[in-house]
């Protein structure tokens, strides 16, 4: 089911944490937790006026909280707009008499409008700059042939070639969407440029349809037809025409491929293509979580080839690959290896060696700026010489290491800092308003506490020893970092109910007696504890389910 909830409003008027539990709980649930918390903070119960005062506080809210839950309806709402939804917008959107799934469903309704409005807003730019360089002079040259001329010691590196795309989508209708493209293309000083504008109309669910009309000064005018069908769930297919107009006449050209899922993480292509370049290509594509292979084969005029890839992808928050490929046919034998990494939140830097006979040798760096792609394939020799294997494969990751280390851990870290700063600063109000909720419910909590360790321990039950709650550093690379957590072992223990603590699948910040001391930062649980007379200790992620007792948190005496 779709939410609207987002990070604050989880944190600060999430009701399941405030209640302790599920998302998913059934009323019975809802009604023992309220009952719960009511013999906790009932007013009635405490006769000190400023205690009786901050019970009927917290009572308030987990009334409230219960109050909307045990609705149906207000629940439904609150699930997809959050409290700001039970206030005005829920209510405004829906009649009261509505069931909960049709709620859902105006909901959804309202989503697509939304995502309509949106549509028409969105132009979704994409471009892409090449820069060919021909750096051949750094290891191909004769040295002797430089000695009389005037900076004849320099190597020569040049510009070879350079190629400019951009492409923007202007979407008329929900159906229909208009696509503008153009090129500019020089090598070595001639050059020239193209223009596009195709038209895409949704015809179903299940297809699509394309014209295309194009305009250059090297190829002449173009008109084109793509189609896109699926035919069953796993089989689908794609055809294109086209029309190139020349000096030399017309070349038509076709192209037809045929899609299969072998599998959940295998698909399989068949692809057929008559005119100016003729071929038949058939390809295995297997892409999991871990890894991306590729198996190819093709038939043509010009170019017959084999080609093999395996991509390895490595479960790193920078989103690390590396790569490999084989590729041999006519045109000879390129062996290429690389890798490529997250530098930021919206760029990834790749780079990657190509070692061919008779291509030689070259490095292709890659960067992905959003929707943008900069590409720089440099030259490095037209033979296999290992001095420029050893420097295309060294010279990048030495680069890369230092600018990591000089420039972009600094910025990103800097970066960090000042989106925390700012977030510490938006709600530093409301986080005083918990902290002082949290320590008044710690004082209401006393009590009863006190009689659940006596109960625990005439049974050799479940004593919370210590608990704390917030961002702990273990990590010795991080040791200047300072620790900021919060004493919880009060209000863990108030929790336990016949020997047991069970904590749902949603942040502790919201739990009686907890605040968040580390705004936008990782936060866990650390908890000490003893049952049946043996200690056990275990750490536990903010947003992670937790049950204690358990085995596997016993800590071994021998330690």
């Amino acid at each position: 089911m779709a939410s609207a909830l987002d990070d604050d409003e989880i944190a600060n008027d999430d009701y399941y944490s405030l209640l302790n539990v599920r998302r998913e709980a059934t009323q019975d649930e809802l009604k023992a937790a309220y009952r719960r918390l009511c013999m906790l903070y009932h007013p009635d119960k405490h006769r000190d006026p400023e205690l009786k005062q901050q019970a009927e506080q917290l009572f308030n809210l987990v009334h409230e909280a219960y109050e909307v839950l045990s609705d149906p309806q207000a629940r439904a709402i609150y699930d997809i707009y959050g409290k700001r939804g039970l206030d005005v917008e829920g209510w405004e959107v829906v009649e009261r008499k509505r069931t909960p799934a049709e709620i859902r469903e105006e909901y959804e309704r309202l989503q697509r409008e939304r995502e309509e409005r949106r549509l028409q807003q969105r132009t979704n730019p994409k471009g892409t700059i090449s820069v060919g360089i021909d750096a051949t002079d750094l290891f191909d040259r004769y040295e002797e042939d430089y000695e009389d001329m005037v900076g004849g010691g320099v190597p020569h590196v040049e510009i070879s070639k350079m190629h400019i795309s951009q492409s923007i989508e202007a979407p008329l209708t929900t159906r229909d969407t208009a696509i503008l493209s153009g090129s500019l293309s020089t090598h070595n000083g001639n050059g020239g440029g193209t223009i596009n504008l195709a038209l895409r109309r949704v015809t179903s669910a299940k297809g699509w349809g394309e014209v295309e009309l194009g305009a250059g000064d090297t190829h002449g005018p173009l008109l084109g037809m793509k189609i896109f069908r699926n035919l069953t769930p796993r089989f689908f297919v794609t055809a294109q025409c086209g029309l190139q107009f020349s000096s030399r006449g017309v070349r038509p050209g076709i192209t037809t491929v045929l899609a299969r899922h072998l599998d959940k993480n295998t698909m399989g292509y068949l692809q057929w293509r008559w005119g100016i370049q003729s071929s038949m290509n058939t390809s295995i594509v297997r892409d999991t979580k871990s890894s991306h292979f590729t198996f190819a084969m093709q038939l043509g005029i010009p170019h017959t080839f084999m080609m093999m890839s395996y991509q390895y992808k490595f479960q790193d928050e920078d989103q690390t690959k590396i790569k490999g490929s084989v590729k041999s046919g006519f045109f000879g034998t390129v062996v290429e290896y690389g890798a490529e990494r997250k530098i930021s939140r919206h760029s990834v830097l790749g780079a990657t060696v190509s070692v061919g006979v008779p291509q030689g040798v070259s490095l292709k760096i890659k960067l992905n700026r959003a929707s943008q792609t900069y590409f720089f394939p440099i030259h490095l020799t037209d033979q296999l010489l290992p001095s420029a294997m050893f420097y295309a494969t060294v010279g990048p990751l030495v680069f890369y290491l230092a600018i990591q280390q000089l420039i972009i851990r600094p910025y990103m870290q800097a970066q960090k800092e000042q989106d925390l700063e700012k977030q510490r600063e938006s709600s530093a109000s409301n986080i005083a308003r918990k902290k002082q909720e949290a320590e008044a419910a710690v004082l209401l909590m006393q009590e009863s506490v006190r009689r659940i360790i006596e109960a625990e321990e005439s049974r050799m039950g479940l004593i919370i020893l210590n608990a704390w709650y917030g961002k702990f550093v273990t990590d010795n690379s991080r040791k200047h970092e300072r620790a900021k957590v919060i004493d919880v072992t009060v209000p863990l223990q108030c929790l336990v109910k016949d020997s047991k603590l069970i904590l749902t699948e949603t942040t502790k910040a919201r739990l009686p007696g907890f605040y968040d001391p580390c705004v936008g930062e990782e936060k866990s649980l650390k908890v000490l504890y003893q049952f049946r007379g043996v200690m056990h200790q275990v750490l536990s992620g903010d947003t992670e389910p937790l049950r204690i007792p358990k085995q596997s948190h016993r800590i071994d005496a021998d330690t």
